[in-house]
C-alpha cells in the first residue's frame, strides 16, 4: 500500500489539512480516536477522501498548551518562538515568562519583540523587559501597522528558513503581524478553510503559513488563542534549566537537590537578595515549581 509524506499545515478537532508538496491543501484525519496530531507534524498519509494519517513520525519539539480540563500538544518541530507583547494593553509578563520557559526547555530558540514601539508607554516597557536582555534574551521593536515593510526586515534574520510560532496576549497585535509577514493571507485562508470543509474553521484552526519573500523553507505557525501554556509536563530539574539565571547557578548550592524556595546555602536565593535575579523571574520560577510539586503523577 503506497503512503505519502507530508506535512499537517492546519489542525482543528480531528480534522487536518497535509501539504504534499504539490501545491494542493489536502484533507485529512487521523486514524484511531486516540491518535494525538498537532500542526507541523511529519506525517505519512494513506490515499483517500479523506486521506488516513497513518504515522506521525519523530518530532524534534513539542509546545503544550492548557485549559481547565487537559493539556495538548498544539505545535510541534518549531525552530523559533517570537513573543510579541506591546505596551498596550498592559504587559501580560507571566505568559511572557511562561513561554520563554516553554521554548527553553524545547530547545527552540526565542526572541521577545515590543509590537507598538510609536507609543509613548513603550519606554516604560523597555524597562520591565530589560531582565530579560540581562540575561541573554533578545528584545526587537518594530510597529507592524505603522511600517509593515520595517516589521519584515527587523525579523527577516530570524524567520528566513525556519519554522516560527508568534505568541502574545490578545490585544499586542500578533493579527497585525502575521498580515505584515504573510501577503496575500487571505488567499492561503480560504483554501485551507476549503480543504478542513467548514467556514467555522476559518478563525479557530492552528495553522502554518509558507512565508513569501523569505528563504526557502520558511513558514510561520498562528494559533488561536488559549488560556495557559501546559509546564506540568516538565520535570523540576527541566524548569531549573529553562531559566538561564537560575540554570548558571545550579550545581553552585549547599544541597544538590536544591529547590531554591528555603534551603540554606542557596545560590540562587544569595542572588535574588543580592540584586543579581530579578525578583519577578524568581516570583515566576516559584509559581511554575509550585504548579508542578502540585501537579497529580501518573
Amino acid at each position: 500500500m503506497t503512503r505519502m509524506a507530508a506535512r499537517i499545515v492546519a489542525a482543528h478537532g480531528r480534522s487536518f489539512v497535509a501539504d504534499t508538496g504539490d501545491g494542493e491543501p489536502l484533507r485529512c484525519v487521523a486514524r484511531g480516536r486516540r491518535a494525538e496530531v498537532a500542526c507541523g507534524d511529519q506525517v505519512l498519509l494513506r490515499a483517500g477522501d479523506p486521506a488516513i494519517i497513518e504515522q506521525v513520525l519523530p518530532r524534534r519539539n513539542a509546545l503544550w498548551r492548557e485549559d481547565v480540563w487537559r493539556s495538548k500538544v498544539f505545535a510541534v518541530n518549531l525552530d523559533l518562538v517570537v513573543v510579541v507583547t506591546a505596551a498596550q494593553p498592559s504587559p501580560n509578563l507571566d505568559l511572557i515568562g511562561r513561554a520563554l520557559i516553554a521554548a527553553r526547555a524545547e530547545d527552540i530558540d526565542a526572541v521577545v519583540v515590543i509590537n507598538k514601539c510609536d507609543l509613548d508607554s513603550t519606554a516604560a516597557l523597555r524597562v520591565r523587559l530589560q531582565p530579560l536582555r540581562d540575561v541573554g534574551y533578545v528584545v526587537l521593536e518594530l510597529s507592524a501597522r505603522a511600517d509593515r515593510g520595517q516589521a519584515r526586515t527587523l525579523l527577516r534574520p530570524w524567520l528566513d528558513g525556519r519554522t516560527s510560532m508568534l505568541i502574545g496576549a490578545s490585544g499586542v497585535g500578533k493579527s497585525t503581524l502575521v498580515n505584515a509577514l504573510v501577503p496575500g493571507l487571505d488567499l492561503h485562508t480560504q483554501a485551507v478553510s476549503a480543504a478542513l470543509d467548514s467556514g467555522r474553521h476559518t478563525t479557530t484552526a492552528t495553522r502554518l503559513y509558507p512565508l513569501p519573500g523569505f528563504a526557502t523553507g520558511s513558514a510561520l505557525l498562528d494559533s488561536p488563542g488559549f488560556q495557559a501554556f501546559g509546564l506540568h509536563q516538565l520535570s523540576v530539574s527541566q524548569l531549573q534549566h529553562a531559566l538561564p539565571e537560575i540554570a548558571a547557578r545550579n550545581g553552585k548550592c549547599r544541597f544538590h537537590n536544591c529547590t531554591h524556595r528555603q534551603e540554606p546555602g542557596c545560590a540562587v536565593r544569595d542572588a535574588v537578595q543580592a540584586g543579581a535575579i530579578d525578583a519577578e523571574r524568581y516570583a515566576l520560577y516559584l509559581r511554575v515549581l509550585q504548579e508542578l510539586l502540585d501537579a497529580p503523577r501518573a
